[in-house]
């Protein structure tokens, strides 16, 4: 079913005057802009990005480290080996030297070797790489889903914020619309001043009127100003969001809004928060099958090379290369393992509880948002007709009393009813158009695709 579409009309003038007034194009642009330049979306996309470094260091686990390691020691003291060298072989010696004549063969003294190496260096590059390590692999599927959680997390300050955007740059157009309202009720009063002015100078009307009609001159520009500094705020409010100066101006372009006597609803299934929700359910059970994973083995491999040796020596003997596999299953924790699995699966049933709860709270805000709309567009249609016979109301009786045939506080009362339906008109617009950003944030209606 096709939405009838009904344009806005606004009267501001004596005579009849149309307006058309949106600005579609133009709100998505500053939209735009806002998600560009506002300070909490800009958070949320940090945050983004630092989950997005988090997945790549769970990728980088599986991949080889390898690691420069050295050490150098100088000892002095301590526990030594007596190796009674002397008393060993000098025996031997001496009766070698008897038998050969000669001196060949020296007197030895006993050795005491340090235990700690003296002047000793090792230095090795370490090269190790996990062949079967299951906490590493949810790791990396729980930093995975939280992205999803987090890329979620942006997007709903992204609704938000477009919910918030619209809702500031209608009320903006509603209190300046009321300004140009109460600039013609005053051109209005003017008119009556003249008028009656005229009717006092020929003797038609005594000076009552005239003064009564000063008196309104002032109350309108009491409303002026009131409606000027309320324009202002709405202003201010609509530049804080974007993250702007906020005496900058807003451009209102007034070519093509409308609107909707109904509008479809999809559901709020494709809400954020629901897979916010979900994510964390997911994360949940993920840690809950990562506990149940730790009873798997973990196996390592490494290999060394390097080169050790006294005296900073470096050659063929003091190279050396070492490869190896480490093995290490946890046999026995006390339970650790099963409450960390318990817990674990405590969490899943707390996300899901969440989930449920959250899905009727959307379903609840949305049939409000849907409620909302129809009344609000009922008091549109309303303030239409309203404005519509308030206009002729006053045509009427402000010739009946150009011909002095009514009292200036009836026609005051005409023009007073004239300026409050417009007035009227004026707010129920602003609130249909309020109301429709609702149903958008409501069922997550609002294209982001297109602008990020």
């Amino acid at each position: 079913m096709l939405p009838k579409i009904i344009k806005l009309h606004l009267f501001i003038s004596v005579g009849f005057i149309t307006q058309v007034a949106t600005a579609q194009s133009r709100l998505d642009q500053y939209i735009q802009e806002a998600f560009s330049r506002n300070q909490a979306i800009a958070r949320q996309n940090f945050q983004l990005e630092k989950n997005m470094y988090a997945l790549q260091e769970a990728k980088a686990l599986f991949m080889p480290s390898a690691s420069l390691i050295s050490s150098y020691t100088k000892a002095g003291g301590g526990r030594t080996i007596d190796i009674p060298v002397g008393d060993m072989l000098n025996g031997v010696y001496a009766t070698l030297n008897q038998l050969t004549g000669s001196q060949k063969f020296p007197q030895l003294e006993n050795q005491s070797i340090l235990l700690a190496p003296d002047n000793f260096y090792d230095a090795k590059v370490r090269t190790s790489m996990p062949l079967i390590n299951t906490e590493i692999m949810y790791a990396k599927k729980i930093r995975q889903e939280d992205i999803s959680r987090q890329q979620a997390t942006v997007n709903v300050y992204k609704r938000q914020l477009v919910k918030d955007i619209k809702t500031a740059y209608y009320q903006y157009f509603q209190a300046t619309r009321a300004v140009d309202i109460y600039n013609n009720a005053l051109l209005l009063v003017k008119e009556n001043i003249r008028v009656n002015q005229s009717m006092l100078n020929n003797g038609i009307r005594n000076n009552t009127s005239l003064t009564r009609a000063q008196t309104e001159q002032q109350k309108t520009e009491a409303a002026i100003t009131q409606a000027e500094n309320t324009q202002q705020n709405a202003r201010s409010y609509f530049n804080f969001l974007l993250n702007k100066p906020l005496t900058d101006s807003i451009e209102l372009d007034s070519t093509a809004l409308l609107v909707a006597e109904y509008i479809p609803t999809t559901g709020v299934q494709s809400r954020e928060e629901i897979q916010q929700l979900t994510s964390v359910k997911k994360i949940a059970l993920l840690q809950e099958k990562m506990q149940h994973s730790l009873f798997t083995p973990k196996v390592n491999t490494f290999l060394d090379l390097g080169s050790q040796g006294f005296n900073w020596a470096f050659n063929n003997s003091s190279r050396y290369y070492l490869w190896g596999v480490n093995l290490q299953w946890d046999i026995f924790t006390g339970g650790q393992r099963k409450y960390r699995t318990k817990q674990a699966g405590a969490d899943a049933a707390i996300a899901q509880t969440a989930l449920t709860e959250t899905v009727q709270g959307l379903e609840l805000e949305l049939n409000r948002a849907n409620n909302n709309y129809r009344t609000a567009y009922v008091n549109y249609k309303s303030a239409q007709t309203q404005l519509q016979l308030a206009e002729k109301y006053f045509r009427d009786q402000m010739k009946v009393y150009k011909e002095g045939q009514l009292l200036y506080i009836e026609l005051l009362d005409a023009q007073n009813q004239l300026t409050n339906s417009r007035l009227q008109l004026l707010q129920a617009y602003a609130q249909v158009q309020i109301s429709q950003a609702e149903i958008e944030r409501a069922q997550a209606g609002y294209p982001l695709t297109n602008l990020q």
